[in-house]
């Protein structure tokens, strides 16, 4: 897709082996015409110096890296000419590396301040002045070991590069032209320099001196295992001796992510969000390591304990990544199939170190959708039939282990006979609907349990995955043995009285009588008749119930337990928001998906400029909520971006 560029004169990037040409005022102002990505200036704002009082929400970091940097900030007295960090991401071992491992000075002396700074997707730029020529930084990760700093120094004074604020668990060394920063865990980072850079280490510090030259440009490596050590500088070195071809590779990465997604028919503001998702998803990318058999993308690098991978949250994920990074969505499945265990389940999470893994719970299913997404993007019938023999293996557990009358309704549970469990396998923990449940034991297994309630959403999805199973098995040439109930769930699920979906009890059959978001999974799975949407309508427009400011909160907004920052209680989850819209869409309603997709777009807190799409959004104000940069509430942006109908 080509677009007029909304970025006004600029930068021409590396030509004849130049970083920058022309000398602008503004990061912001940078530009390169054959890049889509230049069009996005300052995507994020990760402004954040290293030992300020405030917490930082959010890193630089691409490629499956488990490393991130920051842009240091211009107005909190702590002065630092270079990006901040490394961080490790590590669940277990968050912690800053340096406040900036390559800090430039010019070497007569002469002062050097940031002037400014910009993130585009997949990179960052930090312009800083000096009376003797300014000095321009870009930083692109080439892979998840490598990131390549680029550095431009106008005027004739060369520079000089050391480090700011190490770590006090850091131990420096030489390794010929590289800077060696060991840490006790294992984790090791890397500083490789050009061969002709003068290079010592002392008082806990590195001294880097270059000669006389307009552009600099230095590798930096983490590693965590040390067999990748001695290729990965290596590799560093080869790469900052002609950086050319991994630029290039970077920049038609991120071109491929965004032609892939972006629209010609769209406003460039709502261009600005799918980008911004992508880029979100990108950013929360994680290769294999350790417990983590296979790369999978995780669901908020800015929260330590979002450093692992959920089931249904990596489901979602890869149906928002399937259309732009395809491979990538396969392996977030494959990574939690990893852990499937003998009778089918799939575990709740699973984390780089196993024995953090929950196993207690499962998550909702709603993997086949996510296969499915894919194979439309891709006809990978290679893949649907990896995957199929372990998709009917899980669908099939829930008939064993989470029906406890056999009646071919599932309800939610656990394998430990804890309520605490159970609510976390319907992924909506502390949902209205659960407030009263009890546990029961399912006969004929230990590790069985069921709440006393059937969930609709549940049976939703089942009826979904079953339609798609048997998708799956017509592409295979196979025959579907799993059970089919899917006829059957709207009818039992629906309340004529209330016209409305609700959650059913065990005990008398009686209708869970508090309207929530579970019943939009009727209409986004395609179960519901069209009359039971027809008769839900009134209570969807509802501006006191679910038409909010923000639409389709998790529970309507006039219930008395209703808490706008109540979690699974009152607030937006844009995925339940999805839901509706495009339920509403499949059912005739276009225009008021549109209308509704549009108050989503314009209205969520910071969406349109640099704020991090978050976790959750107040209904009624569109505030943020919960944790910043956060892949579920991005994935969901993606496809109601790719269904949206209006110019």
């Amino acid at each position: 897709m080509t677009k007029k560029s909304l970025i006004v004169a600029g930068f021409l990037l590396f030509g004849g082996g130049a970083l920058f040409s022309g000398l602008l005022n503004s990061c912001e102002k940078a530009h390169a015409a054959d890049e889509t990505r230049y069009e996005f200036p300052d995507i994020f704002d990760i402004r954040y110096t290293p030992d300020t009082l405030h917490r930082c929400t959010g890193w630089f970091t691409d490629a499956g890296s488990w490393m991130g940097f920051t842009v240091p900030e211009q107005e909190n007295g702590i002065k630092v000419n270079g990006f901040c960090g490394p961080f490790s991401l590590d669940m277990n071992r968050r912690q800053w590396i340096a406040a900036s491992a390559v800090e430039a000075s010019k070497s007569d002396g002469s002062g050097l301040s940031v002037d400014s700074s910009c993130y585009y997707p997949g990179e960052l730029r930090l312009i800083m002045k000096s009376p003797t020529g300014d000095v321009k930084e870009r930083l692109n990760f080439i892979d998840d070991k490598l990131a390549l700093l680029s550095v431009e120094n106008e005027g004739d004074v060369p520079l000089v590069f050391t480090g700011k604020d190490w770590s006090k668990d850091v131990k420096l060394r030489m390794n010929e032209n590289s800077i060696m920063a060991e840490h006790p865990s294992g984790e090791v980072f890397v500083i490789t320099f050009r061969p002709d850079v003068d290079l010592k280490v002392t008082d806990g510090n590195y001294i880097a001196t270059a000669p006389k030259r307009k552009n600099e440009y230095i590798g930096l490596s983490f590693f965590y295992n040390e067999k990748d050590v001695a290729p990965g500088i290596d590799k560093a070195l080869a790469t900052i001796t002609n950086p050319e071809p991994a630029l290039e590779k970077n920049a038609e990465r991120w071109d491929g992510y965004l032609k892939k997604t972006l629209r010609d028919d769209m406003k460039p503001e709502y261009d600005r969000i799918a980008v911004k998702a992508i880029t979100t998803l990108i950013s929360n990318h994680r290769t294999a390591r350790r417990g983590l058999l296979h790369d999978g993308i995780i669901p908020s690098h800015a929260v330590g304990y979002f450093v692992g991978l959920w089931a249904w949250d990596s489901w979602r994920f890869s149906a928002g990544a399937a259309k732009f990074d395809p491979e990538l969505a396969k392996n977030n499945i494959r990574a939690m199939f990893d852990y499937q265990q003998p009778d089918g389940m799939i575990i709740d999470c699973i984390y780089t170190d196993p024995a953090e893994n929950n196993a207690r719970d499962s998550k909702p299913p709603l993997v086949c959708w996510a296969v499915d997404e894919i194979y439309n993007n891709t006809a990978d019938t290679a893949f649907v039939a990896e995957m199929y023999p372990q998709l009917l293996s899980y669908y099939k557990w829930w008939y064993a282990k989470r029906d406890h009358d056999r009646n071919g309704m599932c309800e939610y549970g656990s394998t430990d006979g804890t309520l605490e469990a159970a609510a976390w396998e319907s992924g909506m923990d502390n949902a209205i609907r659960f407030d009263d449940v009890k546990m029961l034991k399912n006969d004929g297994y230990e590790d069985a349990w069921s709440m006393d309630q059937e969930s609709v959403d549940l049976n939703a999805y089942l009826a979904m995955e079953c339609r798609l199973l048997k998708k799956f098995a017509g592409i295979l040439g196979k025959k579907f043995d799993g059970p089919d109930y899917a006829d059957k769930v709207a009818d039992y699920f629906f309340d004529g009285d209330n016209g409305f979906f609700f959650d059913r009890r065990l005990a008398d059959r009686s209708f869970v009588s508090q309207p929530g978001c579970e019943a939009y999974t009727a209409l986004w799975t395609g179960i519901a008749r069209p009359e039971q949407v027809n008769a839900m309508m009134p209570q969807l427009q509802d501006t006191t119930k679910f038409s909010t400011y923000i639409p389709f909160p998790t529970i309507a907004a006039d219930n008395p337990k209703y808490n706008p920052r109540g979690y699974w209680r009152g607030p937006i989850w844009l995925d339940q928001t999805y839901f509706a819209i495009n339920g509403l869409r499949q059912y005739g309603y276009g225009d008021l998906a549109d209308k509704y997709t549009e108050q989503v777009f314009d209205r969520l807190d910071g969406l349109q400029q640099k704020a991090p799409i978050h976790e959750n959004y107040d209904a009624h104000t569109g505030a943020r909520l919960k944790a910043p940069h956060f892949s579920w509430a991005a994935s969901h942006l993606i496809l109601l971006y790719n269904e949206y109908k209006k110019k």
